[in-house]
């Protein structure tokens, strides 16, 4: 018979990360901490996982439009994680991504982004998305994984409300 060793993406299903967890690990909030731990495990290979780089793109614009985060601020923390230029970074998106995300978008409906996430699972044989977003639930033939507690969640959602002035 004999031995072989596992890579890493024999031994775990592979996944693809969505933007909201970029956001969490660049800035100050309450669920900064879980957000990092995740990010540090798909860098350490404990997780399997794959980041879009445009995700820090968005993340970008997520943090200082919305969040208010300065734009130095945010550019400073974002970038500090892209120079690791590490190999779960995914460096581009095809003209075929397009097109599938928007047809998964019309399908799923869901967001053109969230579609893109899951032309680009599909692409790469991944089962797992990892988000916050529980819309994603809708993905029926994926496995959404929100890696943050939900404790957490609810701190920092009344984080974002109170950040934004937002009464629920």
């Amino acid at each position: 018979m004999g031995f072989r060793a596992l890579g890493t993406g024999e031994a775990w299903p592979l996944g693809v990360v969505d933007v909201g967890l970029i956001v969490l690990s660049h800035c100050e909030n309450p669920a900064k901490e879980e957000a990092v731990n995740f990010l540090e495990k798909v860098f350490l290979g404990e997780v399997n996982a794959r980041i879009p780089v445009t995700s820090f793109i968005g993340a970008y614009h997520i943090l200082t439009r919305y969040l208010r985060v300065r734009r130095d601020l945010a550019g400073k923390e974002l970038l500090k994680t892209l120079e690791l230029r590490h190999p779960s970074l995914i460096p581009d998106v095809t003209v075929d991504h397009a097109v599938t995300a928007i047809k998964n978008a019309i399908r799923f409906r869901v967001e053109g982004w969230d579609g893109y996430l899951v032309s680009l699972a599909d692409s790469l044989g991944a089962s797992i998305i990892y988000t916050i977003d529980r819309r994603m639930t809708r993905i029926k033939h994926l496995s959404i994984v929100i890696p943050i507690s939900k404790g957490t969640l609810q701190k920092y959602y009344q984080w974002v409300r109170e950040r934004l002035g937002i009464n629920l």
